[in-house]
């Protein structure tokens, strides 16, 4: 086992902390009662090391096909940026700052030279980073847990210096032990704490995410976290939220912005609401704050410069009674908005997969759960998917909801299943038709070349238009009018009865008249669908059946 964090020690921790909030996602939901009752602090923290998890795997893919190692450096900033454009809630937010902390020193060759052990340095910058980033710190929460191991570590190190244990296994301990204790104590540090008798979720996600560096730098699991504080029968519910107790919506958002309008931006959401905090740096920031007037939030990150990836959620949802369990429902990953509102008007719940983001397996269960049905049939649209969907299914499945995986490889493909489902005929028989109408739809993409590279058809140049059908290029041409045509051309060569076209943001609709046009001058049979895609990864779409 590596007694430092070198980049192979970086993806084990991200996967064993993934697995440990995995274990105990729902234990951790259970016990979420601030700083909201909304139950869902574990599923946040999953979700967030998740993308951090998702984003050091990427950096090893990239090194694989040049047959080396990442360095060190390369995987903790992997690691803290995936957590930051992955965070989600309260907790997930101030966790992707402590990642982001550590990663400032880890990554540094120069810093924390005149210390002897740079983890508990990395802990220690982490602590500061995170309470810097939170409006109004309080303590009982992540932030205690996250100062004592820090203390903890920092202590481990003066020891070390006075001839005990040293190097990363003794400082990681050291923190881990520490955080127990803080752990335990917060009940008594925060009354909504001591009146549900539980300790703080996030603090309890964190120990698990400290838990699993433990077990990579020492190769043994720590002891678990003492049961006499886990009460998990669901305490959440004994305190509801009711309304008018606090602000009405949850708001967050990546925001695009230099340091100073940031600093401008924290004085007008502290104004505007609570649970205020913002992580990131470098330009790229994660926003989360809890507001009554949620378009303000958004307006004042317009104000402070190109917001992006905005979710909005409404506290008292999570209050209303359960509502009744639907037989069957519809799951879709769609590359853009414009699909996704296509894809919700016809009855699906759906993910929003963006340029460069895919969906995570937890966005794909936690889809599965909003839909809130007995039997769920998911279409994840896009090849690359295919392990991430068939996990999210197996977890479902063990939930106790019967899902139906159609391998779908494209968007086009998706709505031609969506284009046939009935949720009032029999399972087997709905699940057969929709992979009947997604395996009879060819797929194409026209995207435009990053730099040159070997096809299938030859040598395509930076800057060239890329025409794919069933995923390999098969024209390379100039123009993206002109291509599409070849594409046309080439796909309704073997038959076919109707074109679907998804256009991205930027082509204008004189392009979707011209290949309207097209498709009617030279196939009289054949009738055109024109949807627009909103901002996606590739200018155009088509799909043929």
């Amino acid at each position: 086992m590596p007694q430092t964090l070198d980049a192979a020690a970086v993806r084990s921790w991200c996967s064993l902390a993934l697995e440990a909030l995995g274990r105990e996602r729902e234990e951790i939901d259970a016990i979420n009662v601030y700083p909201v009752a909304d139950g869902d602090t574990g599923t946040n923290l999953y979700l967030t090391v998740e993308s951090a998890a998702g984003a050091v795997e990427a950096v090893f893919a990239a090194h694989e096909t040049r047959a080396s190692v990442p360095a060190p450096a390369d995987a903790v900033r992997a690691m803290a940026h995936g957590a930051l454009i992955g965070a989600r809630g309260n907790s997930g937010t101030i966790l992707a700052q402590l990642l982001r902390g550590m990663a400032e020193v880890l990554a540094d060759p120069a810093a924390g030279d005149e210390d002897r052990n740079r983890l508990a340095h990395a802990l220690r910058r982490a602590a500061e980073l995170a309470r810097e980033a939170v409006a109004h710190p309080v303590e009982g929460t992540i932030l205690s847990v996250a100062s004592a191991a820090a203390d903890a570590a920092t202590a481990a190190d003066r020891t070390a210096r006075d001839g005990g244990p040293a190097g990363d296994a003794a400082a990681v301990r050291a923190a881990y032990a520490g955080a127990c204790a803080a752990l335990d104590a917060t009940p008594g540090q925060l009354a909504v704490l001591g009146r549900a008798g539980v300790v703080d979720a996030g603090g309890r996600g964190l120990l698990a995410v400290l838990g699993a560096l433990a077990h990579t730098l020492t190769g043994e699991a720590p002891a678990v976290f003492p049961t006499s504080h886990r009460r998990y029968e669901t305490p959440a519910a004994s305190e509801p939220r009711a309304t008018g107790d606090g602000p009405a919506f949850e708001v967050i958002y990546l925001l695009e912005a230099d340091d100073r309008a940031v600093a401008r931006l924290r004085e007008r959401l502290d104004g505007l609401g609570d649970s205020l905090v913002v992580v990131g740096g470098d330009g790229l920031w994660n926003v989360h704050v809890h507001v009554d007037d949620a378009g303000a939030a958004v307006e004042a990150g317009v104000e402070a410069g190109r917001p992006y990836r905005i979710r909005i959620s409404h506290f008292d949802a999570a209050a209303e009674p359960p509502k009744e369990q639907a037989q069957r429902a519809v799951v879709a990953v769609v590359p853009g908005e414009g699909l996704a509102g296509l894809c919700a008007e016809a009855g699906a719940t759906t993910v929003l997969a963006r340029p460069g983001e895919p969906a995570a397996s937890g966005e794909l269960v936690e889809a599965i759960r909003r839909a809130h049905a007995r039997e769920v049939v998911l279409l994840p649209n896009d090849a690359a998917l295919r392990h991430t969907a068939a996990a999210a299914a197996e977890q479902a499945r063990t939930e106790g909801v019967r899902v139906a995986l159609i391998p779908t490889r494209a968007a086009v493909q998706g709505i031609a299943a969506l284009a046939v489902h009935q949720p009032d005929r029999h399972f087997d028989e709905d699940v057969v038709a929709m992979t009947s109408a997604a395996g009879a739809t060819r797929y194409a993409e026209l995207a435009v070349a990053e730099r040159q590279s070997w096809t299938s058809v030859g040598i395509c140049q930076a800057g060239d238009v890329l025409g794919l059908i069933d995923g390999d290029v098969a024209v390379i041409g100039a123009d993206l009018a002109a291509t599409a045509e070849a594409v046309l051309s080439r796909m309704l060569a073997a038959g076919g009865e109707l074109v679907t076209l998804v256009l991205g943001e930027d082509l204008p609709d004189t392009l979707a008249d011209r290949l309207e046009r097209y498709v009617r001058d030279g196939y009289l049979a054949v009738d055109t669908v024109v949807y627009r895609g909103g901002r996606q990864s590739v200018p155009l779409l088509v799909g043929v059946e």
